[in-house]
């Protein structure tokens, strides 16, 4: 529960603390002092989108911090721990701030954190309920969670099963409408495929092909003067007959191993030059008869081969041009290709086999929604039932709750039935849905009688009302005040209200106040006790809270609601 909600700078209000604890907790006020920021302020801690224009004017940022006690070993402080905070000795810390500009920050159990840790965290601490909460009762979506909500885990099981199912039948659907469309398209694509396959596969490109081939054209087109280089190369390296007199390299260098040899014995440091002259002729030999070689290798049918390589060339330009960039992309292409083609080649067999997946997924579903509207049914004539019971104890004696579960329609992922709450306000009228029939003050009683009896199969720990009397007064009022203080024993409730009939069974008063020191107006919140909880329940009545009748009648009022909690 909410031990204490402090807020700053929000709205009206400059700075507050609220002691809330156990129990029943009433917020009045005047018109205008903001006491709907408390409501507010708890949707911030809870989630809720921050909006700029909740600052307090003047003011740079709005501030709200809640503390909350929790077990120190349940799922709530194991999120907590999860997101780096704390729980220390059972208490939670929450806090939010909005900037100005619009700028949010969340701090759970002293830690920095997502706004949205903040809404997963509400969702199991408090349960709020606005006026725009009571209007959403209104929708058949509303009607169908508060039923599932009261027959808690049998209905909760049953839908999570066929949830399963209705996804994998979902999922399967979608793709076999998917294929079952696609499929001339793709019986074309797969046969455009393979004939570009099978051209590829005709000329089959090897890696790096291209680049030997450029080279070989290379060679071949200039074949005259690479043979002409290599000629004259040779006959300067050795040659038979002298040119021009002069002697080829092979003869000068043995010449000058000749002279060297012949002095070395006076000399020992030319030995090593004469050796290195005589390895020099090796290798000159050697080149000369490499030389000799590529004489003669060079192919004399040189036109017909650079043909052959020019039109392969040309051939995988093509399919370079077709299919790529590179001759790389080509191959790459082939590799893929061939996937692919294996895949949409598999699309009949795929098809047979979604097809008998979806029937099975159909029956499944068939079977669990069908299970899910038995149990929704049995459900609904308790919920009818009770619920109809509380209305009695809110000044509803003669109305009548139905509950009706219609399972004829296209399955969801919530099953195949629509639940309509159904009221008959009076006997001898038709009973109607709640979201036609119903005016304010019973859509009020009908949502709060609903709370009462869900709250016995699945309790949350705090629900806030804000305006839950809206449109009811009277001995209505005096019943939603002590059905409130019922639900109180069970759960904390806080509730924003103008009733002085509702906030009677409150054991918790708390008074939002407007104060201005002539500049600027604001709002604080007092604890209410005694003498001045009396003048506040007086100005609730007749608007005056010093009126002697008023604070007489005020006394009465507290007292009844004394007696009839009790």
């Amino acid at each position: 529960m909410i031990e204490e909600l402090g807020i700053r700078d929000l709205g009206v209000i400059a700075e507050a603390t609220l002691p809330l604890g156990p129990g029943f907790t009433a917020v009045t006020g005047e018109t205008g002092t903001g006491k709907t920021m408390v409501v507010t302020a708890l949707g911030l801690l809870l989630g809720a989108r921050a909006d700029a224009g909740a600052v307090r004017s003047g003011a740079k940022q709005a501030w709200v911090e809640g503390r909350w006690l929790v077990p120190d070993d349940g799922a709530i402080a194991e999120r907590v721990s999860e997101t780096g905070g704390d729980v220390e000795g059972g208490e939670l810390l929450l806090g939010r701030s909005v900037s100005s500009e619009g700028r949010s920050r969340a701090v759970v159990g002293g830690r920095s954190a997502p706004v949205g840790v903040l809404g997963e965290l509400g969702d199991e601490l408090v349960v709020v309920h606005g006026q725009a909460d009571q209007q959403r009762l209104r929708s058949a979506v509303a009607q169908r969670e508060a039923l599932d909500r009261f027959a808690g885990a049998p209905v909760q099981e049953a839908a999570a099963e066929y949830r399963a199912a209705f996804t994998a039948w979902r999922a399967d659907s979608a793709e076999l409408e998917r294929l079952r469309e696609a499929h001339d398209t793709r019986a074309r694509e797969a046969e455009e495929l393979r004939e570009a396959l099978d051209e590829v596969e005709a000329a089959d490109p090897q890696p790096g092909e291209d680049v030997e081939l450029a080279e070989r054209a290379d060679r071949l087109s200039n074949l005259e003067e690479l043979r002409l280089a290599a000629a004259q190369a040779r006959g300067l390296v050795s040659a038979e007959d002298l040119v021009d007199g002069a002697p080829d390299a092979i003869g000068l260098v043995d010449s000058a191993r000749r002279h060297l040899e012949r002095v070395v014995e006076h000399d020992a440091a030319l030995a090593p030059i004469a050796e290195a002259l005589q390895t020099a002729g090796f290798i000159l030999a050697d080149a000369s008869t490499e030389l000799s070689g590529y004489l003669d290798g060079l192919d004399a049918d040189s036109a017909r081969e650079l043909e052959v390589v020019q039109e392969r060339r040309a051939l995988l330009a093509g399919l370079v041009r077709r299919h790529g960039g590179t001759l790389d992309d080509v191959l790459e292409f082939r590799r893929n290709g061939g996937l692919r083609l294996v895949e949409l080649d598999g699309d009949d067999e795929r098809i047979e086999e979604l097809a008998a997946s979806v029937d099975r997924h159909t029956a499944e579903v068939d079977r669990l929604a069908g299970r899910l509207t038995e149990l929704r049914t049995e459900a609904a004539a308790r919920l009818a039932d009770a619920v109809t019971a509380e209305l009695g104890a809110l000044a509803m004696p003669d109305a009548r709750v139905t509950v009706d579960v219609d399972a004829e329609h296209e399955p969801t992922a919530h099953g195949r039935d629509q639940v309509a709450i159904l009221l008959q306000p009076h006997q001898g009228t038709e009973p109607r849905p709640v979201s036609r029939g119903a005016s304010g003050g019973e859509l009020s009683r009908v949502m709060l009688a609903i709370e009462v009896v869900i709250a016995g199969s699945d309790p949350v720990p705090t629900f806030v009302f804000d305006e839950v009397d809206a449109g009811v007064g009277g001995a209505a009022a005096i019943e939603i005040g002590r059905r409130l203080a019922r639900l109180a024993e069970r759960s904390q409730v806080i509730v924003v209200t103008h009733l002085a009939q509702v906030a009677a069974f409150a054991t918790n008063h708390l008074s939002v106040v407007k104060g201005t020191d002539g500049q600027v107006t604001s709002s604080s919140v007092r604890q209410l006790a005694g003498a001045e909880r009396e003048a506040e329940m007086a100005r609730l009545l007749s608007g005056l809270s010093d009126s002697e009748s008023g604070l007489a009648h005020a006394r009465e009022l507290l007292e009844i609601a004394a007696d009839r909690a009790a």
